[in-house]
């Protein structure tokens, strides 16, 4: 009788490890690295990616040393960032601008969004409008597939 119990004790803890790595595994953050570019070649940043438990993504970017727009050749106004879905769909996520702050010279950008559908890739373009449709502006910074 005590090994039943012991075994039952062993198979119901084996059970809940599995289910909080389960959890834990469900709700991590993947984390990508845009690709270096010769457009903005001191640019560097982060993609960082993350399902919900509704299984929406939340998509985190970060990126330093983005100069502004207008100083690329030929110059735009805008830079827009993009989602490729698995879907193979390209939606334009939102408008990055860099700016720095009061004690820094770093200039730094970010966005973060939530989208119903999975990324497998993220890049950004140099447009003259923030609400195209399509990337029609030069690829400035983009990561490798996902």
């Amino acid at each position: 009788m005590k090994n039943t119990s012991s075994i039952i004790a062993r198979g119901v803890g084996i059970s809940i490890a599995g289910l909080v790595m389960l959890l834990l595994a469900s709700c991590s953050t993947s984390k990508y690295d845009f690709t270096p570019s010769s457009i903005v070649p001191s640019a560097v940043g982060t993609v960082k990616v993350k399902m919900d438990k509704n299984h929406n993504y939340s998509v985190y970017i970060d990126v330093t040393h983005l100069a502004p727009p207008e100083n690329l050749s030929p110059s735009e106004n805008v830079y827009v960032v993009w989602m490729e879905t698995e879907d193979l769909l390209t939606k334009n996520i939102g408008q990055i601008t860099s700016s720095h702050g009061l004690f820094s010279k770093t200039k730094k950008a970010s966005l973060s969004t939530v989208s119903s559908f999975k990324p497998t890739k993220v890049f950004i373009t140099a447009e003259h409008d923030a609400s195209v449709t399509s990337p029609d502006g030069e690829k400035v910074l983009e990561t490798s597939s996902f």
